[in-house]
């Protein structure tokens, strides 16, 4: 009888352990499921917010830029104003003269509101043809002047931080 009551020992603590065993694998099974499901939690929920940034981020260059067509077309009408208004200068006594350059300035103030602004150059910068567009090159009246911008043609525009209109300059080599 000791002899049966010693097996049936055994075999109730060797049938304990393969529970405690199976339970254990059991555990150790939900808990690598939780962390794998954490870890694709946390993948999805970072790639989300890198989503949402990108969208704000392009929606905002779009209201930044969206107006750039329009402004870009309004270039042309902005050069022939002030190539107007300097030709009316030059004449004496116009009375018309104050009503051009109050629709001019108000063209202006509006195209400034919208983020347009006016690339300075002037005569001896130095070229840049990431900045400039050179139209042509001629022959430097002082050494000094060589490879610097000798005359501005046409007037540069940038519409917030971006080139939309490169000033055209003449070159001196």
């Amino acid at each position: 009888m000791a002899k049966s009551n010693s097996d049936k020992s055994k075999k109730s603590t060797a049938k304990k352990r393969t529970k405690q065993d199976d339970l254990q694998v059991k555990i150790d099974e939900l808990t690598s499921s939780v962390q794998k499901e954490k870890d694709q939690f946390l993948r999805l929920f970072a790639e989300f917010e890198n989503y949402k940034k990108r969208t704000s981020k392009e929606r905002l260059d779009l209201f930044k830029t969206a107006s750039q067509e329009v402004v870009t077309a309004l270039l042309p009408v902005l050069d022939d104003f002030e190539r107007a208004l300097n030709e009316m200068k030059k004449l004496d006594g116009n009375d018309q003269l104050q009503g051009i350059e109050l629709i001019y300035n108000k063209l202006s103030d509006t195209l400034q509101n919208q983020g347009l602004t006016k690339m300075e150059v002037n005569k001896g910068d130095g070229f840049d043809a990431e900045l400039h567009e050179a139209i042509t090159q001629i022959p430097a009246p002082e050494e000094k002047l060589k490879g610097k911008v000798i005359d501005v043609v046409g007037t540069g525009y940038k519409l917030g931080e971006k080139i939309i209109r490169y000033p055209k300059v003449v070159v001196g080599n």
